[in-house]
């Protein structure tokens, strides 16, 4: 799974477009960093949490999601939560801590103003081209290190740790 993340992660950025995630339940593990690869991320606050769920489960938490998360959470002590303690994030901590644009109120609301603001993105007619190499530059670090295969080993990361589903060691 992990190199058909990169890859979309990888499309995802590299887009002539903006993108905007709208969340509507949980995003962990990799669903938060699926959500983090779009430019924008809407959250509902009624429902669901973010979480990095790698520090539970004890996994290492691959290079390229760290980069990503140092590119999209702007506090260092926001980005040690979520990462070292594993902080579950509903709506509107996640806005506190900037990690998404906007709280909505439920999932309705969330789509309304995920379309309203796509609509006046459209209206700026930026340059595809333009904005997907000035993303690229943004997100650079992640770029970069999403060029090494970080494959989770269950028996390398996970033995030692207790957790792994029954039978697949």
């Amino acid at each position: 799974m992990s190199s058909k993340l990169r890859s979309l992660v990888g499309d995802l950025i590299s887009l002539p477009m903006p993108t905007i995630a709208a969340v509507f339940g949980h995003a962990s593990a990799a669903g938060l960093i699926l959500a983090l690869s779009h430019d924008y991320v809407l959250m509902r606050k009624d429902k669901g949490f973010l979480y990095m769920s790698e520090m539970d489960i004890g996994f290492k938490v691959p290079a390229w999601f760290v980069a990503l998360l140092r590119c999209k959470v702007g506090s260092p002590a926001a980005l040690r939560d979520v990462v070292l303690r594993a902080e579950k994030l509903g709506a509107e901590a996640a806005a506190k801590k900037a990690i998404v644009d906007l709280a909505c109120e439920g999932a309705a609301e969330t789509v309304e103003e995920a379309v309203r603001l796509g609509k006046e993105l459209v209206g700026r007619r930026w340059n595809g081209a333009g904005y997907g190499r000035n993303r690229e530059t943004l997100l650079a670090e992640v770029v970069g290190a999403m060029r090494f295969d970080e494959t989770v080993d269950i028996r390398r990361d996970c033995g030692e740790c207790g957790w792994y589903p029954q039978g697949l060691l």
